[in-house]
């Protein structure tokens, strides 16, 4: 009778971790299972409204222009500081998260028009502006 040699690698490997993580996972896909079924269990007709609109709108990117005199255009339209910081307040409480503000300036503008809109960016609580350029050859 010849007998079977069992590798030596086969005998060390234990196979425990691998029923323990088994088991885990089986208890975690029943335990979310079982939330997804508790809401969907009542049979809820959900009202209607003409006028629904979502609780943000959807995020829009401000482009803001400044000409070669710092006049500010927001849009195309001509607009100041004060009227600007207005505007961006409400465009931030619609998307407190990510609204996003493009500032474009003409190269032979002043820098400070720029600064004072960074500055309204940050007062508003935009976090997300850029300063936009234009891509040339190198010098």
């Amino acid at each position: 009778m010849s007998r079977i040699k069992r590798s030596s690698v086969a005998s060390t490997l234990s196979l425990t971790p691998l029923i323990d993580v088994v088991f885990l996972l089986l208890i975690f896909f029943l335990v979310t299972s079982e939330f997804e079924e508790e809401e969907r269990r009542l049979d809820i007709v959900l009202p209607t409204a003409t006028s629904a609109v979502p609780m943000t709108s959807k995020p829009r990117e401000m482009v803001i222009d400044i000409d070669t005199q710092g006049e500010l255009y927001l849009s195309g339209k001509a607009t100041d500081l004060a009227e600007l910081q207005i505007l961006l307040e409400s465009a931030v409480s619609n998307n407190p998260t990510n609204q996003t503000v493009v500032i474009r300036a003409d190269r032979a503008t002043a820098f400070q028009p720029v600064v004072s809109v960074m500055d309204v960016c940050n007062r508003t609580g935009v976090t997300d502006y850029s300063v936009t350029t234009k891509e040339g050859p190198e010098s």
